[in-house]
């Protein structure tokens, strides 16, 4: 059989944060209740960030890292996003420009709400498997960032904001897909997938989101039990409890997974409360460490948790990490892979964790500005020249040049890497 997998993954999470506690606090919101979405802190675009940013900065370290032959091998660029700025021109032509790849490359771009990521990660493994190219390898760029406005003589919020703005984020994870699966090797053919047309969360506009919270994690639900028994017919003997070590899920927020983990652990394994909670701190708490200092990454958020999964697990010995996506309107997936303690060293090196922990903490006063400063980019913005050292201290909080957005020419995004 083929091997197939993640040659090599990486994460960026913007250059700005908020505790979800003090925005609570702020709102004057029931702190108990946002206590149980199990978040800490949530990424915040700055003006001058944008989807190509933090795709850019993922991706960065990957292609450097790699020999000039192979990154020639680089075949095909696909971007993964539900934040994307233009209805024709794809996303992943700027990252093959930025990134300076072969012109021997194919660029398009996904667009599947939340379950995009995984939608163009299944994509990128196929060409490997086809063999059409032997050797070539694929660059999958997930990225998503929620982008809050202010309403034109308005108050700073709305109400409709009230479920998505504390945990709503922004970054991205790019994956190199290759026949040298160093990571992740995905197992071929384990795969369900599960969907159907249902109306919880969409994007009626380009700037704005609408949905039904209640209807969304029905669906969740409802899509993670069906995608699982999609799988187990697949791949026989498969048993919830026992054939994963791991479990990394797209995660909107830890307290919906650790809901949908109740209800699969009652209904699959007819668990007991306690046997729940401890299995939820052992399989799936390593796939929310990240996430809950990240938030929902729409279309990156089930890779991120995998990155999550590899960074905090124990790979001691090899483990196989169980899969779930789920995007909105909807269409989900269960899949899995194994991961070495190789695999582990390699996503350590990169050093996540201490990108997360150098980003800018925004004050409630420097958020609430930068919710005004967001209307200088609005879809379809022409013409814009932006402002760099609006917040300084996020914009060099990585300590080292990073990609920013500096401006919009006849629609032509231009960016600059900024200290």
């Amino acid at each position: 059989m083929s091997i197939v997998g993640i040659e090599a993954i990486n994460a960026f999470a913007g250059s700005a944060c908020v505790n979800v506690e003090k925005l609570a606090l702020h709102r004057k919101l029931d702190v108990t209740r946002f206590r149980n979405l199990l978040m800490k802190e949530k990424t915040v675009a700055l003006p001058y960030e944008d989807p190509i940013t933090f795709g850019l900065n993922a991706a960065r370290p990957l292609i450097d890292a790699m020999s000039p032959q192979d990154k020639d091998r680089i075949e095909m660029v696909i971007t993964c996003t539900e934040s994307a700025f233009d209805f024709g021109k794809s996303m992943s032509t700027y990252f093959h420009k930025l990134l300076g790849l072969n012109r021997n490359c194919r660029l398009f771009e996904l667009k599947n709400a939340c379950y995009s990521g995984v939608a163009g990660f299944q994509v990128a493994v196929n060409f490997i498997l086809s063999q059409a190219s032997p050797g070539a390898k694929a660059l999958v760029i997930a990225t998503d960032m929620s982008r809050f406005m202010t309403v034109k003589g308005g108050e700073a919020l709305t109400e409709d904001w009230s479920f998505f703005e504390p945990s709503a984020g922004a970054g991205a994870v790019a994956m190199i897909v290759s026949e040298t699966p160093y990571v992740f090797q995905v197992d071929v053919g384990a795969s369900g997938y599960y969907g159907y047309e249902v109306m919880d969360t969409c994007r009626p506009v380009p700037d704005s989101e609408a949905g039904d919270a209640d209807l969304s994690l029905l669906s969740y639900l409802d899509c993670y039990e069906g995608s699982f028994l999609e799988y187990k017919k697949r791949v026989d003997g498969a048993d919830f409890a026992s054939t994963f070590g791991y479990l990394a899920m797209h995660t909107p927020f830890g307290g919906m997974i650790k809901g949908a983990h109740r209800d699969m652990m009652r209904k699959m394994v007819k668990a007991n409360p306690k046997e729940i909670e401890a299995d939820f701190q052992r399989r799936a708490m390593p796939g929310l460490t990240h996430c809950q200092r990240v938030g929902n990454i729409m279309g990156a958020t089930t890779m991120l948790s995998l990155l999550s999964t590899i960074d905090h697990g124990d790979f001691q010995t090899p483990q196989r990490i169980g899969c779930f996506s789920y995007g909105s309107g909807c269409c989900s997936e269960f899949f899995s892979g194994t991961v070495t303690r190789e695999g582990q060293e390699r996503v350590r090196a990169l050093r996540f964790k201490d990108q997360l922990d150098k980003r800018h903490e925004l004050s409630m006063e420097e958020y609430d500005n930068l919710l005004v400063n967001n209307n200088a980019i609005k879809f379809g913005t022409r013409n814009v020249v932006l402002d760099t050292d609006f917040i300084p201290q996020a914009r060099s909080a990585q300590g080292k040049e990073t990609l920013f957005l500096t401006g919009i020419k006849e629609f032509q995004r231009q960016y600059a890497q900024i200290a």
